[in-house]
């Protein structure tokens, strides 16, 4: 009987199936070392066998959805403790923070740390368009704004 495949591993099938590269197969399923882990795992015959198994879609729109879960709902806690604790952090620390919802991380020249998150709202949208939901009844917060404005005016008008 043949092992089953880990998440990461079943990921990593389903990248190196889309695209062919297994260093960014490796790298988009979470693997740490991606050059080293994609050569290793097309070495594996239970991946050989996954991939010539599986159609290339199965495991993305899971993968998808997950990430855009993390977007949207994600903790920024980790990101506090490297924004406080930078310099100080060990390798091994810094490691094993979870900065995935971090989209940018920059030094200014006058010192201190800038982080850039994700937009929760537009993974919150994109994650309602995977679940196949309708757009909320107005659409968009610009045009419920315009709205509200246009009532208002209205009103205005009125008296």
């Amino acid at each position: 009987m043949q092992p089953q495949l880990t998440e990461k591993e079943r990921l990593f099938c389903a990248f190196y199936a889309q695209n062919g590269d297994a260093r960014a197969a490796a790298a988009a399923a979470g693997f740490r070392n991606p050059r080293r882990s994609g050569a290793k795992l097309l070495r594996r015959p239970q991946i050989t066998t996954a991939l010539a198994e599986a159609p290339a879609a199965e495991a993305l729109p899971a993968a998808i959805e997950r990430g855009l879960r993390a977007l949207a709902f994600g903790s920024a806690a980790d990101a506090v403790k490297l924004l406080l604790r930078g310099e100080d952090l060990t390798a091994g620390e810094l490691e094993a923070l979870d900065l995935f919802i971090v989209s940018d991380l920059k030094r200014p020249k006058g010192g201190g740390m800038e982080i850039k998150f994700f937009d929760r709202l537009k993974a919150l949208e994109a994650l309602s368009r995977c679940a196949g939901a309708a757009a909320p009844e107005g659409g968009s917060f610009l045009q419920a704004l315009t709205a509200g404005a246009k009532l208002l005016s209205e009103e205005e008008e009125d008296t």
